[in-house]
């Protein structure tokens, strides 16, 4: 895929239209004044909550015709996670880039389905994974599809309620030539740690992506909501969409420098 690194940005879920196209409208803002690729990324369904009384989102008719209608009034590539095999052919033949959650990332079905589409794959990294087993992931996708296959780096479980990320991993799959997407906000989640609900710590975000743009990923992964606070999924580590500019213009310098010097060998 062209334009790389790539920055999918959106809120964790669609929670009305109205919402999404404010969001929408300022990423489009952002991608013209810094000349990056952005991708609008938003869920239609939350399906592994915490709670059972946790909200989900406006289900998969109503969630793909609002992420048909970014991608018509802003120009937006779109996405979204898929979590069976009937949405993966359904949403496939809105999304530009079909998302396999963490959690599924193993579901051969799910992949072989979404993989059948025109869409790109996104498979998101299960935090249970060696590298050695993402490889082996990667190209049980690839075998189902000539086109491009993304992986997504959302940290590697480290005891209860956290998540680390192993650099080291990433460096091991850039080596296997398989391109890899930085998850930000997903990398400082705590899961379960507020007992119905996932905790995070978005003041760690930026960190981390400088780290993840200096070893040269192909892009990454921001969810945005203009209050957090207020956001019905995944809010402790969603960047406020009046910060996510600024966070964005240090990312991509530390992207373009580190593309401008290769590795030394030794």
């Amino acid at each position: 895929m062209e334009n790389l690194p790539l920055y999918i940005c959106g809120p964790c879920a669609i929670e009305s239209y109205d919402l999404v196209m404010t969001v929408a409208e300022e990423l489009v803002n952002i991608e013209r004044e810094l000349g990056i690729k952005i991708v609008f990324k938003s869920s239609f369904d939350k399906a592994n909550r915490t709670s059972a009384s946790s909200k989900r989102g406006v289900g998969i008719d109503e969630g793909l015709r609002i992420l048909e209608a970014v991608r018509e009034q802003h120009g937006l590539k779109v996405t979204t996670d898929v979590h069976n095999e009937q949405h993966a052919r359904q949403a496939g033949d809105i999304v530009d880039i079909i998302q396999i959650p963490a959690l599924l990332c193993r579901q051969t079905d799910i992949i072989e389905a979404a993989a059948s589409k025109n869409a790109i794959l996104n498979i998101k990294k299960g935090q249970f994974l060696s590298p050695s087993e993402t490889i082996s992931l990667y190209n049980k996708a690839k075998s189902f599809t000539n086109g491009p296959v993304f992986i997504t780096e959302r940290g590697t479980c480290f005891g209860y309620n956290n998540l680390v990320n192993d650099f080291k991993a990433i460096y091991q799959l850039q080596l296997e030539s398989i391109p890899i997407i930085f998850d930000a906000t997903h990398s400082v989640q705590q899961p379960g740690s507020e007992l119905t609900s996932t905790g995070g710590r978005r003041d760690c975000v930026e960190a981390l992506a400088r780290g993840a743009a200096a070893v040269g990923v192909q892009g990454f992964f921001f969810e945005t909501h203009p209050e957090p606070d207020k956001a019905i999924s995944d809010g402790p580590n969603m960047v406020p969409t009046g910060k996510l500019k600024a966070i964005l213009k240090n990312i991509k310098a530390i992207s373009d420098l580190s593309k401008s010097i290769e590795y030394e060998k030794v």
